[in-house]
């Protein structure tokens, strides 16, 4: 297979061209042939037009590329290598939704051939692509796994926004259904991963990998957001505990913030999912959900209580959100915990406006009901810095004080502005 690739013989096809699918589909269309599907006609219209629909990548990225974007199962049936890397979001209730991945297995079965590969890169609880995936490509096709076609797991790591840590930089953890399998899977990737890859021993053991990185993650963030909250009653600010702390070599250095966006606030619903069907309650993971999920509410609620302090009429007060997106630095609003924050002022009957110079107005609409201002007023009652884009990060209390009333709040979630607030009140996580 990978012969075959490397001689473009046979082609290689992306299925899912979302943050992780199209970085993964160029950067092979850079050595090989390559297929990128998207079950999305517009968005695969504007990939041919060299226009990321993520905002991650320039139309440089495109260039030198030998790629075919398509939504026909027709040209799918061309690749005889697939890789798939759409999302695997949760429901409404914390628990796993495949339909996306059953999706993504079903329009591959349409094309599968014998001798074919198949690697599945969306992050999924153990025994996932084995128990729920393979069945699916046997059923439709009536080939026999294994015999017919092989299988193998290699967890994407690609971090939106990061320009650091790109898909050629970072270890590949690679698994196959067979010693074969393996082999010829790390070969492929080695095409494009610079800093090599890691065999795991087994499908399972590569998809248990990618879930507790993201798990362990939430974790440790929920460790830092229940610190936080226990360092505010006693009046002492958490970045300069963490700072103090974070003086010792083998002290881990993680933050408090709101945790959204399609991987950390997602992932480990997928294991302890599983553990729970397996008759085990994950306590500390479960927990460690349950203090992040909750971080949103806790935000608005405390800065009530301080603009109740103040003397400020909440039911005519006035706040302004600056950032909507789930992490600083790019246009993505998935489960963004923002959200949170205000719906819970609202719920006060705090007039909220918000800004954003990455999210789309259209898309918050859509998703949440609220849109963005197209500019920020004056005489807000308390400013929460929510998103600590680029484009914040410069701003002075000068700035802060064109925006805000004469006792406005400075809500700063992610201590960008500590020491730099003296005059108007200032509260971080």
């Amino acid at each position: 297979m990978y012969n075959e690739l490397i001689k473009k013989e046979k082609k290689l096809a992306v299925i899912g061209l979302g943050y992780v699918g199209l970085p993964i589909a160029l950067e092979f269309a850079k050595k090989i042939s390559v297929i990128g599907f998207d079950i999305n006609a517009q968005r695969v219209e504007m990939m041919r037009n060299k226009i990321d629909p993520s905002g991650e990548l320039e139309s440089s990225a495109f260039d030198n590329c030998d790629i075919q974007f398509t939504d026909s199962l027709d040209v799918l049936r061309e690749a005889n290598f697939f890789i798939v890397a759409v999302p695997t979001p949760i429901d409404d209730h914390n628990l796993p939704d495949l339909k996306p991945l059953l999706g993504a297995s079903k329009s591959i079965a349409a094309a599968l051939k014998k001798g074919d590969y198949v690697v599945y890169e969306s992050t999924v609880y153990p025994g996932c692509t084995e128990d729920d995936c393979i069945p699916v490509l046997e059923d439709i096709t009536g080939l026999k796994y294994i015999t017919d076609f092989k299988v193998g797991y290699s967890p994407e790591r690609i971090n939106p926004g990061d320009k650091e840590h790109t898909l050629a930089k970072i270890t590949k953890v690679v698994s196959g259904c067979d010693a074969e399998s393996v082999e010829e899977i790390a070969k492929v990737y080695e095409i494009v991963v610079e800093a090599g890859v890691h065999k795991a021993s087994s499908i399972k053991v590569a998809e248990a990998a990618k879930i507790i990185e993201n798990t362990q993650r939430d974790v440790n963030i929920a460790l830092m957001n229940e610190l936080s909250i226990i360092f505010n009653k006693m009046g002492i600010n958490t970045y300069e505990v963490l700072e103090a702390a974070g003086t010792k070599w083998n002290f881990l250095k993680f933050m408090p913030g709101l945790v959204g966006g399609h991987c950390i606030g997602v992932d480990p619903y997928y294991l302890t999912y599983k553990a729970q069907e397996l008759g085990y309650h994950a306590q500390i993971i479960t927990s460690g959900r349950y203090v992040n999920d909750s971080m949103g509410f806790y935000v608005a609620k405390q800065t009530v209580k301080k603009l109740i302090a103040l003397g400020i009429d909440i039911n005519k007060s006035r706040v302004l959100v600056m950032g909507a997106t789930f992490k600083e630095d790019v246009e993505d609003i998935r489960n963004s915990k923002v959200v949170d924050v205000i719906n819970e002022f609202k719920s006060y009957g705090v007039a909220v406006d918000v800004i954003d110079p990455r999210a789309s107005s259209e898309e918050l609409k859509h998703e949440y009901g609220f849109e963005l201002v197209a500019e920020a007023g004056t005489g807000y009652d308390a400013i929460i810095v929510a998103v600590n884009h680029k484009e914040y990060k410069n701003f002075t209390e000068t700035d802060f004080k064109k925006l805000g009333s004469e006792k406005a709040i400075i809500v700063d979630l992610k201590g960008i502005l500590r020491g730099k607030i003296k005059e108007l009140n200032y509260w971080s996580l």
